[in-house]
């Protein structure tokens, strides 16, 4: 990128906001996977950015110790609080050990399969069915938000706000969740000066972005006083879900407040409904352009099998998740001197972008063909899956911040694929545009409208 007098490189930045994803790696894939992006002089937004996976492995696991998401970071992600995703050192270490050990039991894995079955049954599948009769076109991407909002309601809160109905409801605390996270995105597109002055003037982004926040924290305080006058009373009924585990668990210690509880509960809403809409939204749309691995993943539904013993749909679902991360960029910011396997020196304060879309396709990384969807990449000789090293597949991030949900995400994502790949054939819509929005998430701007046709 040329880098202007005064401007740095924002002005070919802004020019290709429009397409960031696509650009970044261009960029990336002129500079041997590394490089720096050098902003206004007077904003310091100066970056390191990479795709190299062997960087990656160095941050994220050789010298973590080195690397923190750090104060800048959690204040661009101020609606995150002080959750797993925000926190550094000791408070992360907290988060990860509580969540850990919630996560890991085979008691919640059977409570999620539940709610997912469940909501699969009574509310996706008539709501198709609903669909394909009336022969309209429906929004693939918000049904799987819908369908996600109300999954991990009922598996953190312990409540249903059926969102995903045939009516299509407009819910306040939904859409307040969705914009809270657009306006992050806008966070990191403009000097920290200009969101903080926003902010505090209370006009622009930022004052729809307080709003939001308002709402959705309403939402949760709301339900977190319910739980706990459920809990006071001392009801018989045992409750599953992640709060009431939360506030048994942690009962008697002072540093679990309802501020903490609001922060777990965010984390636990961005990490169980939005990557998950994202790599569904994005799976449903290559499989549509793909006819033959929608024979195969038909094929391997026909035996009946477990989903945990889906090889060829994890691995189109892999593949989705490699070309389309539901997470395109992580930062990092260095705590002392270091020097990366690129060669390039790492300042104390540097911060570094990493971009996941463009790792994915890197073609050092991933061969020649690294931009076609081809499921088989992923299964060995013996007819197993092909363990691919974290740095290089990095959907579920890396070393010690590797995802806790990781697997309780591959149940949930086979287990919806299964149940609509089964009954119906997904047609998109002819000439629709497909291009992903800009937020820190990364869905489709205009969503994904498609056709449903019953199966014979």
């Amino acid at each position: 990128m040329t880098n202007w007098p005064v401007l740095g490189m924002l002005l070919p930045l802004l020019t290709n906001l429009w397409q960031i994803h696509d650009f970044t790696t261009q960029v990336l894939q002129r500079v041997s996977g590394t490089g720096t992006f050098i902003g206004p002089w007077f904003t310091g937004m100066n970056y390191l950015m990479t795709c190299d996976p062997m960087n990656v492995h160095h941050m994220m696991s050789k010298n973590f110790v080195n690397y923190e998401k750090g104060h800048e970071f959690r204040e661009i992600f101020e609606a995150f609080g002080d959750g797993i995703f925000t926190a550094d050192s000791e408070t992360w270490k907290y988060h990860r050990t509580l969540l850990h050990s919630l996560f890991k039991t085979r008691s919640f894995e059977e409570f999620l399969e539940k709610i997912v079955r469940t909501k699969v049954e009574n509310c996706l599948l008539p709501l198709l069915d609903h669909v394909e009769r009336e022969g309209v076109e429906v929004d693939f991407q918000d049904v799987f938000n819908r369908f996600n909002f109300d999954t991990i309601c009922s598996t953190v809160l312990g409540s249903d706000p059926n969102c995903l109905s045939i009516d299509f409801p407009e819910v306040a605390c939904e859409r307040a969740f969705n914009e809270a996270e657009e306006f992050i995105f806008y966070r990191h597109t403009v000097p920290k000066s200009f969101w903080k002055l926003q902010r505090w003037l209370g006009i622009g982004p930022e004052k729809k972005n307080a709003k939001a926040c308002e709402v959705f924290d309403k939402f949760l305080y709301e339900s977190i006083a319910s739980k706990r006058e459920q809990l006071n009373k001392k009801d018989e009924k045992e409750n599953d879900d992640l709060l009431t585990c939360l506030m048994r668990e942690e009962e008697g210690k002072e540093h679990v407040d309802d501020k903490f509880l609001r922060d777990t509960a965010f984390n636990l809403f961005v990490a169980g409904r939005d990557t998950i809409t994202s790599a569904l939204t994005w799976f449903f749309w290559l499989v549509a352009k793909h006819p033959s691995v929608e024979a195969k993943i038909l094929q391997e539904i026909k035996q009946e099998k477990e989903v945990k013993s889906q090889v060829y749909l994890h691995a189109a679902l892999c593949e989705a998740l490699r070309l389309y991360p539901p997470i395109p960029f992580e930062s990092k910011q260095a705590i002392k001197q270091d020097m990366l396997p690129s060669g390039h020196e790492v300042g104390p304060r540097t911060t570094i972008l990493l971009s996941l879309y463009a790792l994915g396709r890197s073609e050092e990384t991933w061969g020649k063909d690294c931009l076609e969807f081809k499921p088989e990449r992923w299964i060995s000789g013996k007819g197993g899956i092909v363990h691919i090293p974290s740095y290089k597949f990095i959907s579920f991030n890396a070393g010690p911040r590797t995802c806790l949900g990781k697997d309780l995400s591959f149940i949930q994502m086979k287990i919806m694929a299964t149940s609509i790949l089964k009954s119906y054939h997904i047609q998109v819509v002819e000439d629709y545009p497909i291009s992903p929005t800009l937020s820190i998430v990364l869905l489709m701007k205009h969503g994904l409208k498609v056709r449903v046709i019953k199966r014979d």
